[in-house]
């Protein structure tokens, strides 16, 4: 079991593997993260089991980034801000307080099946990216 207490040397994030919209997050973020500074792995798979501070629920993306897990609107906000460039403006949206950012994001991901659909399976990386993707 991974504990979090050891600092990771990329910022990891965890999708739920049969979201559409989650997966068209990662696919974005696989698109525009040209250093290559982010990796990926599905809550439903092995390495999501070895992290005992994830949370449990897949209602959430989750980062993790040194010794800091995070949820939600933060998670999805330094995932953006990771990929440089004009994405790193997307930490203004941080003014917004955290329980209006989270209920917006709470409210989307109740229904993001039904708006954005559900896969059958966890999204399989094509052969090119699959270097950055954990099982």
């Amino acid at each position: 079991m991974h504990s979090g207490h050891s600092s990771l040397p990329y910022t990891l994030v965890f999708f739920d593997g049969v979201c559409g919209l989650c997966n068209g997050f990662v696919d974005f973020l696989v698109r525009h993260d040209h250093a290559r500074q982010l990796r990926y792995a599905p809550l439903q798979g092995a390495t999501a089991a070895q992290f005992e501070r994830l949370p449990r629920h897949l209602d959430s993306v989750v980062v993790v980034e040194g010794h800091r897990v995070l949820v939600k609107s933060d998670a999805a906000l330094t995932a953006l801000a990771r990929l440089g460039g004009v994405w790193r403006l997307s930490a203004a949206a941080r003014v917004i307080p955290r329980f209006v950012r989270d209920a917006v994001y709470d409210l989307i991901a109740r229904h993001r099946y039904g708006w954005f659909g559900q896969r059958g399976a966890c999204r399989v990386p094509a052969p090119h990216e699959a270097r950055w993707f954990l099982p």
